[in-house]
């Protein structure tokens, strides 16, 4: 069995094993990756050959750190990487380059529909109709964006939402609020197999999935990092957030909001952002915690996702596809039985 895991910001973690009665054997740690003293690496080939093959991730990085001898010195991967790689070995994971990518992006949809193409695109690749695909959002009208789980009066000031023409609705992801001011933001969606993240935590699937996005971050200029779990930042302060969710029939949606120009007074009007949600984040203004990229790279909204765009085909050789006849009238008969419906906006009230 062969297993490759490149660390978000890092480097290439790469095992080969097999899987014998249950127990893992003859396995192989390999990579790009700087390791001192130069016989760790077999310490660390010795500490893993007989584990259980049904080990856990933090059992195999225990007993990775356990192998290894005083002031070793690990760069560019982890014991928790080894393990990631390990179990997306054991699980038959795929990767970035087994699939034939396709690239949306299209004109601008209403909230509820940008939603209602999130659940129908992401089945659409979970059924095997659609090859795995990139879509970039656009649209001309302001809303807030709710997670799943949130409830509308604790996250929405709707006097104020009102006020500012913001309309209200709620996504199938878990996650924060998202403040979308009509072209003020760049936000993405990536539907692809669950077998892409086969062997992942979710804290590293959010990394992993958004590792290009920060590749092409820094190509513009933009000292960018993920910040677990969720967040995609630089020094200057917080870029975005992600979230996403896993369907049942074996996909995998994910979508990020970067902010591109933000008003972040009108901001902190419309969404109830309280003490407790802004205690561990270093500031006491929410307005004054997220940098967008307008200010750190002074270009336009469409350069920049020209840029981003161009970094995801360079990287996975994606094609341009558009939404088919089928899936906008499936997303559209959403848009009316659940996205508009006051009962799945106010599913939490």
């Amino acid at each position: 069995m062969h297993g490759e895991y490149k660390v978000p910001g890092g480097k290439l973690v790469v095992v080969d094993l097999d899987d014998i009665d249950g127990r893992i054997q003859n396995f192989r740690l390999a990579g790009d990756f700087f390791l001192e003293p130069d016989d760790a690496l077999l310490l660390i080939d010795k500490a893993v050959n007989g584990l259980p093959s049904d080990s856990d991730a933090a059992t195999i990085a225990a007993a990775v750190k356990a192998a290894l001898p005083e002031g070793a010195v690990l760069l560019g991967f982890s014991p928790e990487a080894v393990a990631v790689a390990i179990r997306r070995s054991l699980a038959k994971a795929s990767s970035w380059g087994d699939y034939d990518w396709q690239i949306i992006h299209s004109g601008p949809e209403t909230p509820q529909m940008q939603l209602a193409l999130d659940e129908v695109l992401a089945n659409e690749v979970g059924e095997g109709r659609r090859q795995p695909t990139l879509r970039i959002w656009e649209w001309n009208e302001p809303a807030v964006v709710i997670g799943s789980f949130q409830s509308v009066k604790n996250e929405v000031d709707l006097d104020n939402a009102a006020k500012y023409g913001f309309e209200v609705v709620r996504r199938i992801s878990g996650g924060g609020a998202m403040f979308m001011d009509a072209n003020s933001v760049v936000t993405y969606s990536i539907y692809a197999p669950a077998a892409l993240v086969q062997g992942m935590s979710f804290a590293d699937s959010y990394a992993f999935l958004d590792e290009w996005v920060i590749t092409g971050l820094k190509s513009l200029g933009i000292d960018a990092f993920y910040q677990p779990l969720n967040d995609i930042s630089s020094a200057k302060g917080k870029i975005g957030g992600a979230a996403q969710k896993r369907l049942g029939n074996g996909a995998v949606m994910h979508h990020a909001t970067l902010s591109y120009d933000m008003d972040g007074e009108k901001m902190v009007q419309v969404l109830r952002i309280g003490r407790e949600k802004m205690s561990d984040k270093g500031t006491k203004s929410a307005a004054k915690r997220v940098d967008p990229l307008r200010s750190q790279t002074g270009l336009g909204r469409a350069e920049i996702i020209d840029r981003l765009i161009a970094t995801f085909t360079n990287l996975y050789g994606a094609q341009p596809s558009e939404i088919t006849a089928d899936e906008r009238a499936t997303a559209e008969a959403l848009v009316a039985s659940k996205f508009s419906t006051p009962e799945w906006i106010g599913r939490v009230p």
